[in-house]
Formats: structure tokens, C-alpha cells, sequence
């Protein structure tokens, strides 16, 4: 076997590859000697076939196999010779030329073919212990626990009708259409039939609600607010809006008030112990959000510390399935790039510079995982699985047999919980300090986290 270097730029490679005629037929003689014994040809008894006879039969036939796993074979001997790791499968290319390949596999032609590969690029850890984490902390206040029990309470309570003649007040629960518009031409998002609000939970922009108070069910009008200049929608923050309203129905308050009885009906044993529980699914989640600005932090750190060079084919590979499911979400929901404040330019620059990201990130994740023998136990991928599964209540078997039928699938379940291992490592080695914050300062801090790498969720399977 003859090996030419032929490319050496960077991470990507091209070798040139010529294995002898002599070579191949020797390796076609010992397969054809293999298989004599178990050949099973009228006229010839079990065993005694002449590999002459076999190689008029068999011998294109089984000389493509041998080519094959010649080609195979001495792509992977070269790997490990030089002490390379193709980022993706190398490319073969053994030419079209058909007179030239009847040749080869009549044994009469030297098998001639080129490799073309990128490597992994070698991956110099930094120390964990420079990494700098700020741990988020946030008191719950007992005034917040009251806050979360009054919309507990606002949301279990009963309401009944007050008749055709009814007017919207505090604490109504009201059934109305709306459509929003800024200077007089309606916006995504902004219309529903017949939704629901209770007026003064908050839950609709600051001054709509206000300003439902005192119509009639029946009525029709149209109500003037302002976004929020730090409203999620940047199309919408800090804009001056008109609501057309229609009051459906006018629902008051049935009595009750936050007791003891109503803690029972949640299946409590008195207020105090629904306060306790309210207050520690607050800090479950706080902690949830916490342990999440803590990776962001760590995975910033490893990032801006491992400034290598990534191969191109796994860029473009991750590339094409954000760009896919990008995509998809813009065409399914009828819009445009421009609808989203950007144009298709802007957002595959974006989104590539999220891919080459999540690529090098992957590949330094892997690195420490790896010197570090970080594993997953079989324990817990079955974990994931149920997990995953019970996400599709009476398609459970359908979603299970889907992934068992799928190595890629549980691939993609198994590197999630192999990064949060690597990461939760990494924090233990990184300098931490406690940062108190406010539960809305933590919110904003997780938002700017996922608008930086904003990318649409995959729904199929």
C-alpha cells in the first residue's frame, strides 16, 4: 500500500491510496480458501471445490467485498497511524472511470482512491479551578408566599354570573373577545374569542385591565394601553396600542377566603402547611432556575477559554438542523423573517454562530468527559427514557419503541444528561460566590441566557 498526503490545511485532510493488483488478489485468494469448505456447488462434493472453479463463480462477486474492506480497512490502519480522528465518515472517492473499476475487480488494475477527511481538532483543557461562577441567590420573602397564595386561591375560586345586567369590577372574572392594534393595523398575538380574565390578577399589560371596570356585559368599546418597554415581543415593547373589547359575560366572586377550609380542599391539613408548600415549590424552582445560570456560566467559560478551530462538516451538520426546525417553525406559523425584526441573511449568520458554538462546546464537553471518565450508568439513561415516555400520555409504547428502534434518538436523550455531568463537575472544581438577586432579576438574567441561543424546539419524533 502506497499513502500520499495530498491536503494538510488546517483540520481537513485528503490522502491518496494505492493498494497493489498482487494485494488484492492475494486477500480475494485467502477469502475464496475461507469460504471452499462451506460452498455447496452441483458436481463438486462439500469441501472440495477448486478455488479455481470459485473464482470463475464467485470471484467479481467477492472481489467487490474484498475491495472493500480494503478500502476500509486501510482508511482506518491510516487513521491510527497517524494518530487522527475523523470528525465525521471519510469521504472515499475511487473514481467513475467503469473500465478502469472492471479492472480492479478482475484483479488486473491497481485499486487507486483518495480520502478526504477533517480531523478533530486536539483540545488543550484549561484549569477549572480560573473559572469564576456567581451562584444566584434569592430569599423568599414571606409577602411573596402570600402573593402566590392569593393566585392559588384566585385560581380555585368559584364565580357566578351576574346576569345581563352585570358591570365589570375588581376581582371579576370576565369572558371577552379582543383584537389589538398599533396604528390601526392588528398585530400577531393580539386577538382572542372569548377569553378569560380576572380583573387585577396582572396577568393581561399594565392598564387593560383597569379600564375594563365599570362596562357592561354586552358592551363594545376600545381601550388605549402602552407596552412595557421591556415586554418580551421587541416589536411590541414601549408601543402605544388600541384594544377592541366585547364584554361576554361578567362573572362575581362566590364568598370564601383564604383559610384553613380552603387548604383542605387541596388536600392540606391547614393553611399553614399549604403555606410551607407553596413556599418550597417556590424554592424548587428557584433552584431549578439557579443551577440553570450556573452551566450558562460555566458552559461562557469553557467556550471563551477553548478558542479552537471546529470541522466545517460538523458545523454544517448542526447547521442544517437548527436551520431545519427554524424553518419549519417561520413556515408553520405563517410568517416571515422580517415579521421577526431580522431577514434570512441575519438569521443564518446567527444561527451559524450558534452551531460552530454548540460544536466546539460538544467537542470540549467530550474532551473532559473523557480525560475524566465521566459515564453514564445504564440507571439512569432508563430514567430519561421513562421520563421522556411519560411526556405522551396513551402513546407511551409508540414513544418507547421509537426510541429503542433508534440509536440516534436515545444519542440525543444521552447527551443532555452527559453535559449536566460534565458541567456539574466542572462547578465543583470552579470558584463560586453567592450573588443575592430578586426572583425577577433571576428571570431576566435566564431570558437573556435563552435569547442569546435562540432556537425552536423539536416537536416530532
Amino acid at each position: 500500500m502506497t499513502v500520499t498526503e495530498q491536503l494538510n490545511e488546517g483540520l481537513k485532510r485528503k490522502l491518496g491510496i494505492k493498494i497493489p493488483a498482487a494485494d488484492l488478489v492475494a486477500r480475494l485468494d485467502a477469502k475464496l480458501n475461507e469460504i471452499k469448505d462451506k460452498a455447496n456447488i452441483k458436481g463438486f462434493r462439500p469441501g472440495k471445490v477448486p478455488v479455481s472453479h470459485l473464482k470463475k463463480v464467485y470471484g467479481r462477486q467477492t472481489m467487490s467485498e474484498v475491495v472493500q474492506d480494503a478500502i476500509n480497512s486501510s482508511v482506518q490502519e491510516n487513521l491510527e497511524k497517524r494518530k487522527e480522528r475523523a470528525a465525521m465518515q471519510p469521504a472515499i472517492d475511487a473514481g467513475e472511470d467503469q473500465a478502469q473499476i472492471a479492472k480492479v475487480l478482475d484483479g488486473k488494475a491497481d485499486l487507486e482512491f483518495t480520502v478526504t477527511y477533517e480531523i478533530l481538532p486536539a483540545i488543550e483543557l484549561m484549569d477549572f479551578k480560573t473559572i469564576k461562577i456567581e451562584q444566584p441567590v434569592v430569599d423568599i420573602e414571606d409577602k411573596e408566599v402570600e402573593t402566590e397564595l392569593e393566585r392559588l386561591f384566585t385560581s380555585q375560586r368559584q364565580y357566578e354570573d351576574k346576569g345581563d345586567k352585570g358591570v365589570v369590577a375588581k376581582g371579576d372574572k370576565v369572558g371577552l373577545n379582543f383584537e389589538g392594534k398599533i396604528d390601526g393595523v392588528p398585530f400577531d398575538g393580539g386577538k382572542a374569542d372569548h377569553s378569560h380574565l380576572v380583573i387585577g390578577s396582572g396577568d393581561f399589560i399594565p392598564g387593560f385591565e383597569d379600564k375594563l371596570i365599570g362596562m357592561k356585559k354586552g358592551e363594545k368599546g376600545v381601550i388605549d394601553v402602552t407596552f412595557p418597554k421591556d415586554y418580551s415581543s421587541d416589536k411590541l415593547a414601549g408601543k402605544d396600542a388600541t384594544f377592541d373589547v366585547e364584554i361576554l359575560h361578567v362573572d362575581a366572586p362566590k364568598e370564601g377566603k383564604v383559610d384553613d377550609e380552603f387548604a383542605k380542599t387541596l388536600g392540606m391539613d391547614d393553611l399553614a402547611a399549604l403555606k410551607d408548600a407553596i413556599k418550597s415549590q417556590m424554592t424548587s424552582a428557584l433552584e431549578s432556575m439557579g443551577v440553570t445560570r450556573v452551566k450558562r456560566q460555566i458552559l461562557d467559560a469553557l467556550d471563551v477559554a477553548h478558542k479552537l478551530d471546529v470541522p466545517e462538516t460538523l458545523v454544517e451538520a448542526e447547521f442544517k438542523s437548527i436551520w431545519d426546525r427554524v424553518t419549519h417553525e417561520i413556515k408553520e406559523h405563517g410568517k416571515s423573517f422580517e415579521d421577526e425584526g431580522t431577514t434570512e441573511e441575519k438569521a443564518k449568520a446567527q444561527y451559524n454562530r450558534i452551531a460552530e458554538r454548540r460544536v466546539r462546546l460538544g467537542l470540549v464537553v467530550a474532551e473532559i468527559g473523557q480525560e475524566n471518565k465521566i459515564e453514564i450508568a445504564e440507571e439512569e439513561m432508563q430514567q430519561a427514557l421513562i421520563a421522556e415516555v411519560q411526556k405522551f400520555p396513551g402513546q407511551e409504547q409508540e414513544v418507547y419503541d421509537y426510541y429503542r428502534k433508534n440509536p440516534d434518538a436515545i444519542a440525543g436523550l444521552r447527551a443532555p444528561i452527559y453535559e449536566t455531568k460534565v458541567v456539574n463537575f466542572v462547578a465543583e472544581l470552579a470558584e463560586k460566590t453567592e450573588k443575592k438577586v430578586t426572583r425577577e432579576e433571576l428571570a431576566q438574567m435566564i431570558k437573556k441566557d435563552e435569547e442569546d441561543d435562540d432556537v425552536p424546539e423539536a416537536h416530532d419524533h
